[in-house]
């Protein structure tokens, strides 16, 4: 895994010039926009909301575009192809990809729901946030459940970490979710920790933005009791800022990888050929 990090950090190194405008047009402009979102839906009417989700889904699809296009570049040039005409051939397999997985986990928490509603909770006031008195034997139920999907979640997440690789590089669609869970054999654990490592550092940094520069911006340009404020557009701008780092990191990261299993596997592949 280390070998991977320095690769990683050479390549962002070396592609600093290239990689700063994908990640301002894919990661740090919705994730500067986006981030004041949440305010406005307190008060939007349901045809602005409707409207915000949209822009939302936008930038869902411009992240994964700008995503492919950071692998594409750190493949080390496998097509002679530009790697933003690599990132807009792949785009709709790689959306197919994601829907497919999202679909997943959703499925995977169905089990929760329906056995709130079989014990008879109101499932349309817990969607309100509705206080719902739920016994201690569901709660702990649902507790348990979650604690072991989370765990599930975690081991799947490493397992399928290099599935966009394998759109990008393989021109695979559906076949690259079975493609990474066979690249990743032998390597979870090691996996799990970088993930979990990242997924620390990440939220604390972000976590700390928010507040510290928040705090800061609110005490400067003072605060608003709803809708937009200029403390809050300053704040979700920093914020952006920090997850645009780590938003390029990770699929940077992930090529690298991919790189470094392939490789592997394809030298298992010659040691058992006679």
């Amino acid at each position: 895994m280390s070998t991977v990090w320095d690769r990683t950090a050479e390549f962002l190194s070396d592609n600093i010039g290239a990689i700063v405008p994908i990640a301002l047009i894919a990661f740090f402009v919705p994730a500067s926009i986006g981030g004041n979102f949440a305010t406005v839906f307190l008060t939007a009417t349901p045809g602005v909301v409707l409207a915000l989700r949209l822009v939302q889904l936008a930038f869902a699809i411009l992240s994964v575009w700008g995503s492919l296009v950071i692998v594409a570049m750190a493949l080390e040039g496998a097509s002679g192809e530009p790697a933003a005409v690599i990132a807009r051939r792949r785009l709709l397999p790689a959306l197919a990809v994601s829907v497919v997985l999202g679909i997943a986990m959703i499925a995977l928490t169905l089990p929760v729901p329906f056995f709130l509603a079989a014990s008879g909770y109101d499932l349309t006031a817990i969607a309100r946030g509705e206080v719902v008195d739920i016994s201690p034997a569901v709660a702990g139920f649902v507790w348990i459940y979650f604690m072991v999907l989370s765990i599930a979640f975690i081991w799947i997440g490493a397992r399928l970490i290099v599935t966009t690789p394998v759109v990008v590089r393989e021109q695979r669609m559906l076949s690259a979710i079975p493609r990474s869970w066979q690249l990743t054999r032998g390597s979870t654990w090691r996996i799990i920790g970088v993930l979990i490592l990242f997924v620390v550092v990440a939220t604390v940094s972000a976590l700390a933005a928010n507040t510290v520069f928040g705090s800061i911006f609110a005490l400067v340009a003072g605060g608003s009791e709803g809708g937009i404020s200029l403390a809050g557009v300053l704040t979700s701008i920093v914020t952006g800022a920090v997850q645009t780092a780590f938003l390029v990191l990770l699929p940077a990261f992930t090529a690298k990888l991919y790189l470094a299993l392939s490789a592997q596997a394809d030298l298992r592949t010659h040691v058992q050929t006679p």
